[in-house]
């Protein structure tokens, strides 16, 4: 990586060998900055924005000072062909993730280009809290979208996340109507999410507005506390427990019985 160019007010994090990500063994490139701020968030570390759109700097653009979108997209692709190997025997590749990747387009699309072109499979894993244009150029880019569906409630989703649910319920409309291989992603949050009166709400909404049937089951896992402490962030979790294996298998039962194919994680 060019030591020269700092990657980290775009990219807070490449983890490698990730398998939960999408399919085969995949590198993932955290985004940092996100316009939700879930109560439970297992990267809060990304939830700040890292360059305010705009400024600039010298003779680079828009919101890359020191740099360029074309110099980040070089160094990233470089990163994530150090990886092809896996790729090629596990039919991975790489994912998007975040943070939210579709806050910073200007980055996120010729990357996913970029990887097109070296014929190296592509993800994104999002919120759908973006303005449809954008969430429907990288959709139709991307191989595959992980796109997460927590809250049908517009006061709850404002709650837990900081922000309401109308705008990503109508993106998924949209995309429903459009050739996208789209995955749907619900975590499974004690007191949250997992209320009966909100999965029914989901899978209602599913079932009436879009044609997607297939959906993963994401159960919270406390694995994000020491971060919280060393940010020295408030953990609106930290006295939460993981719902029971029990309890994942009743809600997936209730996913399966409205007809839905269920993954547990991934």
């Amino acid at each position: 990586m060019n030591p020269m160019i700092d990657i980290t007010p775009y990219i807070f994090k490449i983890q490698r060998f990730s398998i939960h990500d999408g399919p085969g063994i995949r590198t993932t490139l955290f985004f940092q900055g996100c316009p939700l701020t879930c109560r439970w968030c297992h990267n809060p570390e990304s939830q700040a924005m890292g360059l305010a759109p705009g400024k600039s700097s010298g003779k680079s653009s828009g919101k890359f000072p020191g740099t360029s979108p074309g110099q980040l997209v070089e160094i990233l692709v470089k990163e994530i062909e150090k990886d092809r190997i896996f790729y090629d025997d596990s039919g991975g590749g790489v994912t998007f993730s975040g943070g939210e990747p579709l806050a910073c387009p200007e980055l996120l699309l010729p990357l996913i280009e970029a990887c097109r072109d070296r014929e190296i499979h592509t993800c994104l894993d999002t919120s759908g809290f973006a303005p449809f244009e954008i969430l429907k150029a990288a959709a139709a880019k991307a191989d595959l979208v992980l796109f997460d569906i927590k809250i049908i409630k517009d006061r709850d989703h404002l709650a837990f996340t900081g922000k309401p649910v109308s705008r990503i319920l109508e993106n998924l409309k949209a995309l429903s109507t459009l050739k996208v291989n789209l995955k749907l992603r619900f975590p499974l949050i004690p007191n949250m999410t997992d209320r009966r009166e909100n999965i029914g709400q989901i899978i209602d909404f599913l079932t009436r507005e879009t044609r997607y049937r297939d959906i993963h089951i994401l159960p919270f896992h406390t694995i994000a506390e020491g971060k919280y402490e060393m940010l020295k962030m408030k953990n609106e979790l930290k006295h939460i427990s993981p719902p029971t294996r029990e309890h994942v298998d009743k809600v997936r039962q209730t996913f399966e019985s409205a007809g839905f194919k269920t993954t547990i994680g991934g």
